[in-house]
């Protein structure tokens, strides 16, 4: 899976934060950092925080396929 943030977009919820925090970290109130490649065991909490994501600022790549292989 391949994670694709609009940093423009992000307005710094968190929620992403909270629900993946080994793929998103806040840094500060505005700033997320996170793992642009993300391996299948992450996939639910990375779809949980993708769900989650109040102003659609977080887009996945192969998000299906991780499921399919799983």
């Amino acid at each position: 899976m391949r994670l694709v943030v609009g940093l423009d977009k992000c307005q710094g919820y968190a929620q992403c934060a909270f629900l993946a925090p080994d793929v998103f970290t806040m840094h500060g109130e505005k700033s997320l950092v996170h793992n642009a490649r993300v391996g299948a065991e992450r996939r639910e909490k990375v779809a949980r925080a993708v769900t989650a994501r109040p102003v659609q600022a977080i887009a996945v790549e192969g998000l299906r396929e991780a499921s399919d292989a799983g």
